[in-house]
């Protein structure tokens, strides 16, 4: 049908197919861990909403056939003995299809409409086309046949329950062609810009020049780096909703939203090749920072949420990414970034730390990102050496920004913050072997096997040689032939899918690797990103693994765990090839 694809082929039940910029994709995947027989286009407006399901089928009105899927960055096809299928993004917002020897069903994914749910369906009469209408994204999808003919049109303006959809088929040639496009309310008439092939030649050299340019150090020792590159490029979203900058999602599966501490690898992983959808991915949580400072919890289209927030990792997401950009910041974004981060430091200096404490508290484990960590168990309302940590080098990077823009006497205060935020965290928390977490109701102390007491070490250069030696011992204790788990597999807490009591997490492996090798330990660091790349290399881009057995779990085509390999990937490179710049 066209010339040999070219990118990393991956497995579209695991990882969507999608285009850059795309608020939908095309996969199996239809809800939280809900895998369909055929493929749907899923749109993430509003929701994630299966729309329309593509069914391969003989002839008109035929029978559903039997077909592989193979799916690579610019070109997923259907195969079957009789034929085949290939369906490839137009833009953002715009499929083109092209089959010979197989139909295809298109029909709404919801059997019945009311007024409040489903899909209408009508023939346009305006220009032939065929409308999908869906309540729960809010748009309509616009089926234009280009060659070949429409047949086994079902459920035309039907109410209710009823089978709505048509079968593209081929003309005397064998073949036909059609694009689906999602619009708001209308536009002008579909009228193709070029070619099937010439538009499938393109989405091919889209996605290629943006991997040259996210990975050009990649090499055969990071097998996994193109395809992260992928997992990025397809989750990143066009600005709509509340999402007023381009964005790269969590997943184009059900986790489909910006969370206010995964951005910020995201960010870094892009930011040398990137730079301006780098920045874009820092500053995107701080557009809707409130009015006490806080950050919220995650933004997605057609939703904000303030019940919880995240923790403060976003002064030192800024350090390393003022040092991967490949251009400094202007004045006027340095300013901006120091306002904003003020803001966010003050919030929990003022609106986390109960009277009389010098150190601020989560209120539950989800504001620290860890949510079910065993560190909770004795109460949800915490003080955690984590916390203080993030802060503190949140409070060094505003001292740092301070200087910079001639205010000195800011500078100063922030950095006596820090000190004394240090300070208090290693009096208050420190046990001689580990951090502990206190109540700061009865100022009660205790510790767990959980990773989460070992994260001070994220404070790197800035902690006493003892202290850092004792966590690196620790931390060892964690690792296993995958990766770090962060519950202890020798705790009677463990599990195996147990989300943050026991799984190996991407953001944790950063930001302990960072931590041990900016303290000395670069023996441990480099073990632990060896074995973190080793497992993605084999078990893809999961949202979290199985520390035991390496699995993937829950949702599948995560980008911060994509982000997070492209950083010790490219480090690794760098560091046993100095100078590396092109592939």
């Amino acid at each position: 049908m066209t010339d040999a694809p070219t990118g990393p082929a991956f497995n579209i039940r695991e990882i969507p197919f999608s285009g850059h910029g795309s608020w939908f994709n095309i996969s199996p995947v239809t809800s939280e861990h809900v895998r369909a027989q055929d493929l749907h286009l899923v749109s993430h407006q509003g929701g994630m909403h299966p729309v329309l399901r593509l069914v391969p089928v003989r002839g008109a009105g035929g029978e559903r056939v039997e077909t592989h899927w193979n799916a690579t960055p610019g070109r997923l096809t259907w195969a079957g003995q009789s034929g085949q299928i290939e369906l490839t993004y137009q833009c953002a917002d715009t499929l083109r299809l092209r089959g010979t020897g197989l139909s295809l069903r298109i029909c709404a994914a919801a059997e019945r409409l009311t007024p409040f749910s489903g899909t209408y369906f009508i023939h346009d009469p305006l220009d032939g086309s065929y409308l999908f209408t869906s309540y729960e994204t809010g748009r309509r999808y616009r089926i234009s046949v280009l060659a070949g003919q429409d047949a086994d049109v079902r459920g035309v303006e039907s109410l209710g329950a009823a089978d709505r959809g048509l079968t593209l088929i081929g003309d005397d040639t064998g073949w036909w062609e059609a694009a689906v496009e999602e619009l708001d309310s209308a536009r002008p008439p579909y009228a193709p810009s070029d070619t099937h092939e010439k538009t499938a030649d393109r989405a091919d050299r889209t996605f290629t020049e943006f991997a040259d340019a996210v990975t050009p150090w990649r090499t055969p020792d990071t097998p996994a780096a193109e395809l992260a590159a992928y997992v990025l490029w397809s989750a990143t979203v066009g600005p709509s909703g509340f999402l007023e900058r381009p964005a790269v999602l969590m997943s184009k599966h059900w986790m489909d939203k910006v969370w206010s501490w995964d951005h910020c690898f995201n960010a870094l992983a892009l930011a040398p090749g990137a730079p301006e959808l780098a920045w874009d991915q820092f500053q995107i949580m701080f557009d809707h920072q409130d009015g006490s400072g806080a950050l919220p919890d995650s933004v997605t289209h057609s939703e904000i949420l303030y019940n919880f927030v995240k923790p403060p990792i976003h002064g030192w997401a800024l350090r390393h990414l003022r040092r991967r950009l490949p251009r400094p910041l202007s004045r006027t974004e340095l300013t901006e970034s120091y306002h904003r981060l003020e803001r966010w430091s003050r919030f929990w200096l003022d609106s986390r730390r109960a009277p009389g404490q010098t150190l601020p508290h989560y209120q539950h484990g989800n504001d620290s990102g860890w949510d079910n960590s065993t560190a909770f168990d004795p109460g949800r309302v915490r003080i955690t050496a984590d916390l203080s940590a993030f802060l503190i080098l949140q409070l060094r990077e505003l001292a740092d920004l301070a200087t910079e823009l001639d205010r000195a006497d800011e500078a100063t205060a922030w950095a006596h913050s820090a000190e004394t935020l240090q300070a208090a965290v290693i009096r208050e928390l420190w046990t001689g072997e580990c951090f502990q977490a206190r109540s700061p109701h009865t100022g009660a102390g205790t510790t767990s096997l959980s990773l989460l007491d070992l994260m001070p070490i994220a404070l790197g250069e800035h902690l006493p040689t003892e202290i850092s030696t004792r966590l690196a011992a620790r931390i060892e204790t964690h690792l296993t032939a995958h990766g770090l788990a962060t519950e202890r597999p020798d705790s009677p807490h463990y599990q195996a899918d147990g989300y943050w009591r026991g799984p190996i997490w991407a953001p944790a492996t950063v930001l302990v690797e960072d931590g041990l090798r900016r303290a000395g330990h670069v023996d441990l660091a480099d073990e632990i990103s060896a074995r973190f790349r080793a497992l993605c290399e084999k078990s893809g881009f999961a949202e979290n693994f199985d520390a035991l057995t390496g699995e993937g779990l829950r949702d599948r085509a995560y980008t911060w765990t994509a982000s997070s390999y492209l950083l010790l990937a490219e480090a690794h490179i760098r560091r046993i090839h100095p100078g590396t710049t092109t592939t």
